[in-house]
């Protein structure tokens, strides 16, 4: 089943990424509505997905999990592989069916930057580990809205100051359709993943959950 496990991670980033693309590059600028088309697209196909790779479509989410000792090396690697191949293949989609458009990169300082990304990625990746990988919440529900809404909420709250990625493939895919800077690239990864290893840390410190 692996191989369908990675085409899952890659559909699901591709979704995630050619919706974020979608409504931000636009001739009418960024849709109002755009941070809530981004959690939903993300809700959505994480409930799609999840019994099949576990919908993590994030390299961050996916060193979080495997850290947590959910997902096995073998399985991350290509799993990582699968969603920036997804981001590129997203972003020059997005720029295919908008020729035109102009898009100016956004102008990020590092040191505010890397603490947005750090504190969204971080409540990303502790959410999914406590509604995803938790024995208490087995089973549940309202995992897929749980993490749309911190993306919606980390969107809305930190996206003027630092993109409001907090996904390494998203940062990507940012680049590719011109959205972020290559050259900015560091900024997010190095908050992203910072964000990543503490939320397993705090994760480990707070939930007595050895499984």
């Amino acid at each position: 089943m692996g191989i369908h496990k990675y085409l899952v991670e890659f559909l699901g980033a591709f979704f995630l990424i050619f919706t974020i693309g979608m409504v931000v590059v636009r001739p009418d600028g960024p849709h109002p509505l755009a941070a809530l088309a981004i959690g939903s697209v993300l809700m959505v196909m994480i409930y799609a997905g999840g019994h099949i790779s576990g919908a993590h479509y994030n390299p961050a989410v996916t060193l979080a999990v495997t850290l947590r000792g959910k997902c096995s090396v073998p399985d991350a690697i290509p799993y990582v592989l699968a969603q920036c191949l997804a981001a590129v293949a997203a972003g020059l989609l997005v720029l295919h069916l908008n020729p035109g458009v102009p898009v100016v990169a956004k102008v990020i300082q590092p040191a505010p930057a890397i603490i947005c990304e750090f504190l969204f990625t971080f409540a990303l990746c502790f959410v999914v580990l406590n509604v995803a990988t938790a024995k208490a919440n087995q089973g549940n529900s309202f995992y897929g809205l749980a993490i749309g809404f911190t993306v919606i909420a980390g969107a809305l709250a930190v996206a003027p100051i630092s993109g409001g990625a907090f996904n390494p493939a998203v940062a990507i895919g940012g680049a590719v359709m011109g959205l972020l800077k290559w050259s900015d690239m560091w900024i997010h990864f190095v908050g992203e993943v910072t964000g990543a290893i503490t939320a397993v840390l705090v994760f480990r410190a707070v939930v007595h959950d050895p499984g």
